[in-house]
């Protein structure tokens, strides 16, 4: 297992063929996959025009890497975090990319017309081999997580806190197995929570600093 950057792309090796759920752009759902990938862009490289699907394919055709799930992100991923979390036998490492100029507050909207676009991507893996319904549930879990760190940090917007980006994606991964539970309850639950919390308010307060100090970001 590793994470390796190579501009514009982020590398992140699970370390043997898993099982991945995500809503990211590339092969979305529940996949078999070796490699989680983030796929850097700028205003620029996405005119409206284009079809970002069929772009994005032809981008990881050219890197070999078609069986990778990706994400596309505008936050440069130099300023990736990595977390690990360990609870008994659990362990999971969360890779996150954090940028929230498109913050919102749940159950609201805020107008985002010609301004930047920011997202927060993480990916999670985890060691113990789960059944499709424990692995649904770590989803919502590192939801949770994300949420509450975005919370911590305390970004206040006309809506009031935000609590995440209009562009969130989440993907998890695990080993085949016959682990059945994976909430708040258990060691699964605890690794994964920890390891996101911890991922996404990092590369939160990143960004909020960069912001504050007029880096672009």
């Amino acid at each position: 297992m590793s994470v390796r950057l190579a501009l514009p792309w982020l590398d992140f090796d699970l370390g043997a063929e898993m099982q991945v759920l995500s809503f990211a752009p590339h092969r979305p759902g529940a996949v078999s996959a070796r490699r989680i990938l983030w796929r850097q862009v700028r205003n620029d490289d996405l005119p409206e025009t284009l079809d970002v699907s069929d772009w994005l394919a032809r981008e990881l055709v050219a890197r070999d890497a078609s069986d990778a799930v990706c994400f596309l992100t505008s936050r440069h991923i130099a300023a990736h975090v990595v977390r690990e979390a360990a609870c008994g036998a659990a362990r999971a490492t969360a890779v996150a990319t954090v940028g929230l100029s498109n913050a919102e507050r749940v159950g609201a909207r805020v107008s985002r017309a010609g301004q930047d676009w920011g997202t927060i991507n993480v990916a999670v893996r985890v060691n113990r081999g789960l059944t499709p319904v424990a692995l649904l549930e770590t989803i919502t879990i590192a939801a949770q997580a994300r949420t509450a760190a975005v919370l911590d940090v305390g970004l206040r917007l006309p809506t009031g806190m935000a609590t995440g980006t209009g562009t969130d994606c989440l993907a998890v991964a695990a080993p085949d197995g016959g682990v059945a539970y994976a909430g708040l309850h258990t060691e699964i639950g605890e690794a994964i929570g920890r390891a996101c919390y911890d991922a996404v308010r990092a590369g939160a307060r990143d960004w909020v600093e960069m912001r504050r100090r007029g880096t672009p970001a």
